[in-house]
């Protein structure tokens, strides 16, 4: 949601995301990176209300604005009636929601600077605020939306209420105004129906990659478009959901305080653990300020982001520092280390110092000769690319990835222990195990730029 800070709940849509596109991407698809953003609703009534009164920090804002909403019955009314005139156009509402969204722009791009997300096209709630008169009058037409108790709902077969009434899928309040599953109704037609030369996406794929609470929210839309028509046939509609963040003692992960963990506090966390570690290893005695900071933003970012995807993303998990900054198991720098080690390895194959650039001079690729069991393993290994990505492309499940990257390595730590690479019995055999240098790294390199994480050639 605009004009709140993003927490460490934020971190798994983001990044899933971010993933997901980017494997889509790399398999030929054309992909639009929509960051759906709560720009519109009751907060911004609550905020607007509240800036009549008083101005400060947006934080605070929200907080202020917040207690004011749970304890003032007069303050509460206000504001849903503030969303009400800004959904009608209102130019006060207009003006002050414009200012908030601005100013939270500026924060949240910090973050995904930080997390090394690219592409977004934000397409918040606001924009389809033109469509969704359409929307109620088309299911109104259609004898789809009915009224009950002042509000116009869909009823659909199979969903009920736990006394067994029917579960409503209201599209329209008792107050005249929208909520979610309007906004989606209409999001949906907009990415599905209409046409390019109108805006529209024309998508056959739409995934929305949102917590695992809102699955029944989003079978009820998905189910109501379908009856309307919304959907062309062949077009998939697929939610995909995750989990919950999780603290050590398996709930809720908060500070000492209860208060929800701000990502931006988790992930400078993150790179202050690694920035230490790095200056306290004696190799890095002389190393300038300016590479540990570098290295420990990689090594850090890396680390956070993957132990969330090595995850199977609809399972809850247990956040923590000392896990996934660990340099043993299926973590982000037993990754980068494999990978630096390689590339350590193909340097001094190929007669390069071991300080100085950082820059890799690869060899060219030769003829691979099996002369041991290892190899074999490695290159079997190493030609499950292409299922692997087929099968993550259709199932959408990114710890796939992270699976396979630790059975890669390993495989390649196998071959490292019982092949030398550099006094290899002939020049052919050497080249031969260059070129397995060469197609591992490779393979680790791209597999990690799809999950969205850098490498370092030299650590």
């Amino acid at each position: 949601n605009i004009a709140k800070e993003m927490h460490v709940g934020h971190l798994r849509s983001t990044i899933i995301g971010d993933s997901l596109c980017n494997v889509l991407e790399f398999a030929g698809h054309e992909v639009v990176r929509l960051n759906h953003v709560g720009d519109w609703g009751t907060q911004f009534g609550m905020l607007v209300e509240h800036l009549r009164d008083a101005y400060g920090d947006l934080v605070l804002l929200y907080k202020a604005a917040k207690k004011r909403f749970d304890a003032e019955g007069d303050f509460k009314q206000r504001a849903r009636e503030g969303v009400v005139k800004l959904q009608a156009g209102n130019p006060d509402e207009l003006a002050a929601w414009e200012s908030l969204c601005a100013a939270s722009r500026v924060e949240y791009q910090k973050i995904y600077d930080t997390l090394n997300i690219r592409g977004l096209e934000e397409r918040g709630e606001s924009f389809y605020n033109p469509f969704l008169n359409g929307v109620v009058e088309d299911l109104e037409k259609r004898g789809i939306a009915v009224e009950s108790e002042g509000a116009l709902a869909v009823f659909l077969e199979g969903y009920t209420n736990r006394d067994g009434t029917q579960l409503p899928l209201i599209i329209r309040k008792s107050d005249g105004g929208f909520n979610y599953a309007t906004t989606d109704l209409a999001a949906i037609r907009h990415r599905v129906q209409m046409a390019g030369g109108d805006g529209g996406e024309e998508a056959d794929r739409v995934l929305y990659v949102t917590d695992a609470g809102q699955a029944q929210h989003f079978d009820m839309v998905f189910c109501a478009a379908k009856m309307a028509n919304f959907v062309k046939d062949g077009v998939s509609l697929e939610h995909v959901p995750f989990g919950l963040v999780q603290g050590a003692d398996g709930k809720k992960f908060a500070t000492r305080s209860g208060d929800t963990v701000k990502l931006k506090d988790l992930l400078d966390e993150a790179v202050r653990i690694a920035a230490e570690d790095i200056r306290s290893r004696p190799e890095n005695e002389h190393a300038s300020e300016d590479y540990i900071q570098r290295v420990a933003r990689i090594i850090g970012v890396g680390a956070v982001k993957y132990a969330d995807l090595s995850m199977n993303r609809v399972s809850n998990y247990r956040f923590s520092y000392e896990r996934m900054l660990s340099l043993n198991g299926n973590t982000a720098p037993y990754m980068l280390y494999a990978y630096a080690r390689i590339c350590g390895i193909i340097r001094k194959g190929m007669g390069e110092p071991e300080v100085g650039a950082e820059e890799v001079r690869w060899p060219e690729a030769a003829k691979v000769v099996i002369s041991h069991e290892a190899e074999e393993a490695l290159v079997r290994a190493l030609v499950k690319l292409p299922d692997v990505l087929a099968e993550v492309e259709r199932d959408l499940f990114p710890h796939k990835i992270c699976d396979y990257l630790f059975e890669t390595s390993q495989k390649f730590n196998q071959f490292y222990e019982n092949c030398s690479v550099n006094n290899a019995e002939t020049p052919e055999l050497k080249a031969s195990r260059l070129s397995l240098c060469m197609a591992t790294a490779g393979t680790i390199r791209l597999l990690m730029s799809l999950l969205g994480l850098q490498v370092v050639e030299r650590l």
